[in-house]
Parts: C-alpha cells; structure tokens; sequence
C-alpha cells in the first residue's frame, strides 16, 4: 500500500478537493477519535474529508499518561465491560494494529498491608489477566506475579523500605499519543482520506433542519472554503460543547474538562527497573518508564479556564512530588523536573446525577439530521468510538455501507516491522548509523523509518543528531515537515519529537536548528525562521511563568501571554 505524504502541497490540495465536491463523512477534529473516525469511514468505501483547527492531537491527544491500558482501577468499580472492552483494544494494538507503536511496560503495585491487601490486590489483578486472556489478546504480556518486599526492593530500589511489605508486577502497554494520531492520520489519507490540519471550523451549513457542510477557515493561508457533507461527525473532545453550539443544539449530555498534569523527570532520579503505581486519596499515581526518562502523573481537578492551552501551577506540580516521594527514599526536587504538560480530559457529565457515571464511558448521539456527536471514552478504547461514530453517521446515508474492518487493518508502519526489527543490525551497517539509533526510527516510524533513511541517503548530514537535544536525527525534523504535515516550530518540538518536555531547557536550544531544517521544506524565509524561534521562546517562558503560580486562574493568566502563531 502506498504511504501518503502530508506536506504543504498535499494540505492544499487536500482542502480544495474537499470543497470540490460533497463528502459522504466530513470528521471535525483530529485527535484521536477524531482521526480514527476518519480512517474507519474511509476503510468502508465512504468518501472522507477531516479537518482539525490547530496540529494533529494538539488537544487532549498529545498529553495522556501516554498508557494504552485496560483501567485496573475501573474493577475495583466493577465496570467489567468497560474493563473487557480496553483489554481487547490493547491486545489488537499490540499484536496487530500498531506493534510498532505500542510496547509492554511492567508496573510495580507496591502492598502496605500484610495479608488481606495481598490477597484483595492480588485477586484485581489476576482477574485482570484473566480477561485479557479470556479475549485472545493478552499472549503479547507477560502474566502478573506476587513480590516479597526484598525482591520488590530489588527491582525498584529507588522505594523507602517501610513504603510497601511486598509488591504485586503486572503489565500493560504505552505508546506516543501524539506521534500515534499523526500515524492514523497518515493512515487514512493512505486510503484516501482528505485531511487539513490549522483549518478551523467557523460555522455548520444548513439547509433547514439539517447540517449539510461546514465553513472552514484556512489558518495558514487565510481564505474561507464551504465543505458540504452528507454526515459530519464531531470529534472535537473538551470543545464538543462549543461546537454543538453553532448549531444552536445543547444536547442531551455535555462535556466537562478535567486537567491532568504529568512531571518528566531523568531516569537517574529514580532507580529502578519497573514503572510504579500507586494508590492516593482520590485515584491512582503512575511513574511510567518513559525512554530515558520517567513520566509523574496524574492529577484529576474541574478545569473551566482556556482549552487550548491548559496550565500546570505551581500547586499541581508540589502535589504530584509529594505524593511520588512519599514512597522514594532520595526526593526529587522541582530541580530535578525536565518537562511539565497539562492536558483536558473530555468526561461526559449528563443533565442530572444519573448520567454522570459516563464519565469514563464515551457515547454517540444524533442531535440534529446530517450531525453526529461523539465524546468521552477513554484513549485505549478511540477505536470503538470511532466505529460507533460511523455506524451512526452511516445510519443518516441513503447507501449500503460495509461493516467497520479497523479491528483488520495495520496502522502505516505495521506491516514488515518485525522483519525490520530482526534485521536491525543489517540496517546499522548499511547506513552507518549505531543500532540504537536503527531500533529508535522503527520504534518510532515502524517500517516507514526506510522513508527517514532515505532522506539521509540523500543528504548524509541529516544521519546526525540535533545538537541539543541528541535523542533525534536531524532528519527527523525534516520528515515531520514534509511527511507529517508539522507546520510550526511548536508541531515538532512538541508533538512530532517531544523535546519540549524531555530537556531541561524545554528544547529552546533545539528550537534555531529545528527552524532551519523545516524552513525549505515550508518555504520560510529568514523573518519566518525569526517569528517561528521566537514564539517558541515566548511559549516556553510563558509556560514557565504559569508553572511559578499558585492556581489554575493565575497560571491560565500567565500561560495565555503566548498566543498561538500563524504563518505570514
């Protein structure tokens, strides 16, 4: 099959086609059940077109706890579908969809209790495996097993001895949010779907009742375009409400904003082998192996400020490291924090209390002829979602539509990975390149790491590292502009690579070098490559600032002193 380009002509092209002729699905927002609605409507004959107002998961999609997992926690509230449901979705992800994007990683539960905790513990946990076997799906990660406290201690010496009496190690499976959404992304466009990114929806087209396309502004180039659609579908998480606003609808239920804030932190600071979680007074605390780093998170507070651009006080911050080195015999200090990012989870909250338990759950509905609305659910689960999203949709088209076959179709990268991956050390040779750096492309790209080879076949000095920030080829920063539709500094740094949150200098000393090498592939001159370095400094600092505050107002205050930027 072959791969689809998103560079600036496919986007251009790709939003006049759209408003060339009617679309059978038309998907607002692109994150990523946004993205996987349009790869499932796409993959069932229906002619598609996506668009999103910022970069491909910019939302919610780029700052998760970056975990695909079942939801352990949600057996304790004995929401066993919801449960079942995520460990199938993991399995399929792991052994077929995306093994190239999705990788076990083992979690350390640490028991504070003798006997009953164990056996309470120990029973979620091997219930847990149970399910995921059940379903044929959990072959890919290893079963759980009990830990004495000195074998606990073996493998997480980095815990205060009297922080557990033994531990419980269990699996799941993490990946890239962001860098998994610009594969689904790339994925649909390679079947056909049209897809923009900046190209914001301003208004719904009516024609009486009905929705029948959307006027959409090109953020970039400026221009307006109509886009008519037999059935649009919106995806646009924590904005559903102001989106079902312009057609004057409110709907039968409504999205509410919760943040969560997450810490990157140096793998050195804390000395072990396995990730942990851990219980808190409200939910769950997750330290998650993350490369050479370890992510911190999560918090779980109301958030009703700026959406866009969600921040992280100074209070979350000394939330998370208090209660991570409650169970840590050497603290970590704000010193010891490379990244902070702070994320708006979409949870359903209905007209009354009875509907509120949907909070985890996602849900479809129909509001007006030719509108389907889709919001809540859970990353693992997007898939799901999007297969209920066009069911629906297909429900309001005068055609015979084939059943969903995402659960059969490999994201772009899939298919020849594990080929690839045994033949890494052949790679390593024929391209001059260390093995370690061959095992990060196909870790990232899967087989489509041979394009990013290429490009450095072509001009060797992309085969070197950014200079400070030295987990990433120069060509890397070349690909994401001219394959993977990035069209700022800030698409790269953050959601393409993620030097934003795992350098100490938030990848201001990346950011000059980055500019460059994404200036011919988009066509910027030297006062582009200036305005670009520019924002990303003002945005970093600005972050910063906010991170200083004491709360969420002050902190929204200060991160708002950097507005988005646009191309001129």
């Amino acid at each position: 099959m072959r791969t689809a380009t998103l560079g600036p002509a496919q986007r251009a092209e790709s939003l006049a086609a759209m408003a060339e002729r009617e679309l059978d699905v038309l998907v607002v927002g692109a994150g990523v059940v946004g993205a996987g609605t349009a790869l499932d409507a796409v993959t069932r004959g229906l002619s598609t077109g996506l668009v999103e107002a910022r970069d491909w998961a910019s939302g919610t999609s780029s700052r998760s706890s970056k975990l695909i997992h079942g939801g352990l926690r949600y057996l304790e509230m004995l929401d066993f579908a919801l449960v079942r449901e995520a460990l199938k979705e993991r399995g399929l992800l792991l052994e077929r969809l995306a093994p190239h994007l999705v990788k076990p990683v083992p979690f350390l539960y640490p028991l504070q209790h003798k006997g009953w905790e164990r056996l309470y513990a120990g029973s979620g946990v091997a219930l847990y495996d149970a399910m995921s076997m059940a379903r044929g799906h959990g072959r890919g990660l290893p079963m759980h097993r009990h830990l004495s406290r000195s074998h606990a201690l073996r493998v997480a010496p980095a815990l205060k001895k009297d922080a557990l009496v033994g531990a419980l190690q269990y699996y799941d499976a993490q990946m890239d949010d962001a860098r998994f959404v610009a594969t689904l992304v790339r994925t649909a466009a390679a079947y056909g779907a049209r897809v923009a990114n900046r190209a914001r929806v301003t208004s719904f087209i009516r024609e009486g009742e009905r929705v029948v396309g959307a006027r959409v502004h090109d953020v970039e180039a400026g221009g307006e375009y109509d886009i008519r659609a037999k059935q649009i579908v919106n995806a646009t998480g924590v904005w559903t409400d102001d989106t079902q606003s312009m057609v004057g609808e409110r709907g039968q239920f409504h999205v509410r904003a919760s943040k969560g804030i997450h810490l990157v932190v140096p793998k050195d600071r804390i000395h072990s082998t396995s990730g942990l979680i851990l219980r808190t007074e409200k939910s769950v605390l997750f330290v998650i192996p993350w490369g050479r780093h370890w992510i911190i998170g999560t918090t779980d507070t109301d958030w009703d400020l700026d959406k866009a651009h969600p921040a992280a006080s100074s209070a979350d911050i000394d939330y998370l490291l208090e209660h991570v080195n409650s169970v840590l015999s050497v603290p970590l200090t704000r010193d010891d924090v490379e990244g902070v990012y702070a994320g708006l989870r979409p949870l359903l909250a209905g007209e009354s209390d009875a509907t509120s338990k949907l909070s985890r759950e996602h849900t479809v509905a129909h509001p007006v002829p030719g509108l389907v609305v889709v919001a809540g659910g859970k990353y693992t689960t997007y898939r799901v979602m999007a297969k209920d999203a066009v069911d629906e949709a297909v429900h309001g088209l005068d055609l015979r539509v084939a059943d969903s076959v995402t659960e059969e179709t490999p994201l772009l990268g899939a298919e020849g990975y594990h080929a690839l991956w045994n033949a890494r050390a052949r790679i390593a040779a024929r391209t001059g390149l260390h093995v370690v750096r061959v095992e990060h492309l196909l870790n990232r790209y899967g087989s489509l790491a041979e394009e990013v080879l290429e490009l450095v076949a072509e001009d060797p000095s992309l085969g070197q590292p950014l200079q400070a920030a030295d987990d990433y080829l120069r060509a890397e920063v070349v690909y994401a502009a001219s394959h993977e539709g990035a069209r700022h500094l800030d698409d790269v740094l953050t959601r393409r690579t993620r030097i934003s949150i795992e350098t100490f200098d938030r990848g201001t000393r990346s950011a000059r070098e980055a500019a460059e090498l994404m200036a011919p592939v988009l066509g910027w001159d030297k006062d582009q490559i200036e305005r670009e370095v520019q924002h990303y400094e003002k945005r970093v600092e600005a972050e910063r600032e906010s991170q200083r505050q004491p709360d969420d107002l002050t902190a929204d205050a200060a991160r708002l002193g950097a507005p988005d930027i646009v191309s001129k």
